[in-house]
């Protein structure tokens, strides 16, 4: 639901148009509000009162003049006010959730979530549409034919039960101001503000009732939050958050200075995640995703050891556990079977163009922005609020940062279904920086935040070469 297109008549409608009026007012001017305001005036854009405009108009504000720490709390327990919030401590097992900050082919939930709940961590993620160039884990999910992804709470303890997983988005019933204004912002230049993205995020988990949260904060070109300092203050921001709202909570910070894996665009992420959980290997997406995978099993169980963590998530991929935990979960959310059996039966475009290298060297830059751009103008994303998504578009990479390349193969595979799509492909082949030498190796992790005042803690200004697991190829840290 979200609010009308004009204000309503009656004497509610206008007592909520001067309650937003009066927001709007006081945040320009660089005023704090009271909670009950902030609870108000989301109250009134759900249940209709405030029309999307007016909304529209006091997200910019914040955007532009930010919130403090208690605004932001107020605006996180208001989004997921009016809605149910689960109790899922009953499960028999720690029930943990996971969310990315978003970023161009970040398929890690799709990976580390069913890692995790074949390792026997019960996972519970309320997930978001893409806002931006960054994918949304909704929209790539409903690629797959019959699976549901609207789940009221009943059927979330259902799933829950029988996969020791679930995913669903945000719904009347849960988190329904952060539904309400969660597509607004994507098409209102209203994304990248750390506030906003903080009190989303926090109210869907404070909703969705898990103990402990590992964020994945996305830092570079392709990250909602590009500038490295801005996104250690969003992970701060959400941790602290978190904390004070009595979710136990550590952040990740991930590199997104290029596309994560191969693939960028929803049903080709889909089939990217399920190599990976058949034991491919898949540069970026593979290393960052053991590192998730490891860290929900460590928010679960405190005591276990990274060693220990990396181990488990490692056996989960060879054994074939962790593919199979996918199915059994997409089958209990309504998935065709059919689908599951051969990915090969999700959307495919039908018209493929190559971009191809105009010169020998080597790949020193493959912008995640331009690449991101490519792929929404191909239809993988919206350029209109509610426009109807082309599931089987995107890009696939055929090269990555430091592979080499020699004049005229393959660069980048554009798939769409449009007549015309010269301005994607014109996106596409801007993407990358050709060299004469190899650019140095960059680190895929960054560093953890922690609680602020925990013994267990790490920040980012003390993280000095902060672990990033072990897997197959070693992810490299770097002082953050």
């Amino acid at each position: 639901m979200t609010g009308p297109a004009a204000a309503p008549e009656g004497g509610g409608g206008r007592r909520a148009a001067a309650r937003i009026l009066a927001a709007v007012t006081a945040k320009r001017a660089g005023l704090a509000l009271e909670p009950g305001e902030i609870a108000a005036l989301v109250s009134d854009y759900v249940a209709g009162r405030v029309p999307d405009y007016q909304m529209a108009a006091w997200l910019a504000t914040v955007a532009c003049r930010g919130m403090n720490a208690a605004e932001t709390a107020a605006l996180a327990r208001a989004y997921a006010a009016g809605g149910r919030r689960l109790r899922l401590g009953d499960t028999g097992r720690p029930v943990v959730d996971k969310h990315s900050t978003g970023g161009v082919g970040d398929t890690v939930s799709l990976v580390a979530v069913p890692v995790a709940a074949a390792c026997g961590v019960a996972v519970a993620k309320m997930s978001g549409r893409g806002l931006g160039i960054a994918g949304g884990t909704l929209d790539k999910l409903e690629s797959v034919r019959g699976l549901r992804l609207d789940l009221g709470a009943l059927e979330v303890r259902r799933v829950l039960g029988e996969a020791g997983m679930v995913i669903t988005g945000q719904s009347d019933e849960l988190a329904p101001g952060d539904r309400a204004t969660y597509a607004l912002r994507d098409v209102t230049a209203t994304v990248d503000s750390v506030p906003l993205i903080a009190a989303s995020i926090i109210g869907k988990k404070l909703a969705f009732g898990a103990r402990a949260l590992t964020l994945d904060v996305k830092t570079g070109a392709g990250a909602l939050i590009p500038d490295h300092a801005r996104a250690v203050r969003l992970a701060r921001t959400m941790v602290d958050l978190a904390e004070g709202l009595g979710l136990r909570c550590r952040a990740v910070l991930t590199d997104m200075s290029q596309p994560l894996g191969h693939a960028v665009g929803n049903a080709l992420e889909v089939k990217e995640a399920l190599s990976v959980l058949r034991g491919e290997h898949v540069p970026g997406l593979s290393e960052v995703s053991h590192v998730l995978a490891g860290q929900l099993l460590l928010s679960a169980e405190p005591g276990l050891g990274e060693e220990e963590a990396g181990r488990r998530v490692r056996r989960a991929l060879r054994s074939g556990a962790a593919h199979e935990t996918f199915l059994r979960w997409a089958r209990a959310q309504g998935a065709d079977a059919r689908v599951l059996a051969d990915p090969g039966l999700l959307p495919s475009a039908p018209r493929r163009q190559v971009v191809r290298a105009d010169r020998s060297g080597w790949v020193a830059e493959v912008d995640p922005r331009a690449i991101g751009s490519a792929a929404l103008l191909a239809g993988a994303g919206r350029l209109v609020r509610g426009a109807a998504l082309d599931h089987a578009a995107g890009v696939v990479l055929r090269r990555r940062v430091g592979d080499p390349v020699s004049a005229g193969e393959a660069l980048a595979e554009l798939h769409h279904t449009r007549e015309d799509a010269s301005d994607a492909l014109a996106r596409a082949a801007a993407a990358f920086t050709l060299a004469d030498e190899p650019p140095a190796a960059r680190p895929l992790v960054h560093g953890f935040v922690g609680p602020s005042g925990r013994a267990d803690g790490t920040t980012a200004e003390e993280s000095a070469e902060a672990r990033a697991g072990e897997s197959e190829s070693h992810a490299h840290t770097e002082q953050v």
